[in-house]
């Protein structure tokens, strides 16, 4: 859902879309960036004895705060823009995901580098660029 949000509000910024069908904005999610998570998989490896570990951030944060932030990073007002779809709730949501990374800071010393809205800010900046080349014909095949 992240990309398709980043995605959309990289889009209607160039104009070339004008709305965002959601679901359900309450639902609240640990988002965490991919390259911190590589690089607590790599600390695991260094470990002697193999153990168990949960890889989050511990924070959770609503779909609708992370549309806000997306729309936000864009310089957009995301309530022009995002048509609530009930056809979109899943049947049987998950309201509340979120991760305990206790373990692993404890005993690998890893915390997440990157916050939610550096996350964000990440991608909707990706996007942007991605959807100006896409526009101007100059777009790398195999990205997105």
């Amino acid at each position: 859902m992240t990309r398709k949000i980043s995605y959309a509000v990289a889009r209607i910024k160039h104009g070339v879309q004008e709305k965002l069908h959601l679901g359900n904005l309450d639902a609240r999610r640990d988002w965490g960036f991919a390259g911190d998570y590589v690089e607590a998989m790599w600390t695991m490896l260094q470990c002697e004895e193999p153990d168990d570990y949960v890889v989050a951030t511990g924070e959770t944060h609503s779909v609708g705060e992370f549309v806000a932030r997306a729309f936000e990073r864009a310089g957009l007002d995301w309530q022009k823009h995002v048509v609530i779809d009930e056809t979109l709730f899943r049947p049987a949501e998950v309201d509340l995901l979120v991760g305990s990374p206790d373990k692993a800071k404890r005993a690998l010393g890893w915390t997440p580098k990157v916050t939610f809205h550096g996350l964000v800010d990440m991608m909707v900046d990706a996007d942007i660029a991605l959807v100006g080349e896409e526009l101007n014909g100059t777009a790398k095949r195999g990205r997105g």
